[in-house]
């Protein structure tokens, strides 16, 4: 499999909304690391590159305009959303002389704020150019979020995109129906449920029908496995 997911850390101390940006995120493409005060903020930032930083400015411990102007003395130049509930001119003048690249007021829309972290991650010096998993004849594309198999777009709702995406990125590997629950639809455990093997069939018949060989196999009694032919 070619391809690797951009970073992004989130420091952010409200649960709820680290959740809905982890949940966002992830969704579109990022790899997402989180972090729930500024101390840990701080010591993930030193400690690893990433596209881009979301930073809430009121955090227990070292305060979010902190971590980014101890980041930046240190030459750590990633590019740094801050997201706020203080809104006023001067807030959002504080935050930028501290270091920040952009600004986002609280509430905000989620497509606001996926569109303002991709012009950031676009700026980036760490992004990383490859944004297109393959596997086989099929090809998916992190950014458009398409999916092309043999040269053939393939249209896919937004939740068959995370299922296919998650089982190309564990290539070859089996992986079961919790962890598709899981890691898809942020569920932990219900036994009762059938939409994995729903989704799984509908996802399916979109990406091996009519095509040359399969690309994913049921792995009876345990879950599923998305491969090509050696």
């Amino acid at each position: 499999m070619n391809g690797a997911r951009r970073r992004i850390l989130v420091v952010e101390d409200d649960q709820e909304t680290a959740g809905q940006l982890v949940d966002a995120l992830g969704a579109s493409g990022y790899e997402v690391d989180l972090a729930c005060d500024g101390d840990d903020g701080l010591r993930r930032g030193r400690a690893a590159s990433y596209a881009v930083m979301t930073i809430d400015r009121m955090l227990p411990g070292v305060d979010g305009l902190a971590v980014i102007r101890r980041l930046r003395e240190e030459g750590i130049v990633t590019p740094t959303l801050i997201v706020s509930a203080l809104g006023e001119v001067d807030d959002k003048v504080r935050g930028l002389r501290a270091g920040g690249d952009d600004y986002l007021v609280k509430p905000f829309a989620f497509a606001e704020l996926l569109a303002r972290v991709e012009a950031l991650a676009r700026r980036s010096g760490t992004v990383v150019q490859e944004t297109i998993l393959r596997v086989g004849d099929l090809e998916l594309d992190l950014v458009s979020r398409t999916v092309r198999r043999s040269g053939r777009d393939i249209d896919l709702l937004p939740r068959e995109f995370q299922l296919l995406e998650y089982l190309v990125r564990n290539e070859g590997q089996v992986v079961s129906r919790a962890m598709l629950l899981q890691h898809v639809w942020d569920l932990h455990f219900d036994p009762t449920t059938n939409i994995i093997d729903v989704y799984v069939g509908r996802v399916r018949r979109k990406v091996d029908a009519a095509q040359a060989y399969p690309l994913i196999h049921t792995v009876r009694g345990i879950g599923f496995c998305l491969r090509a032919p050696a």
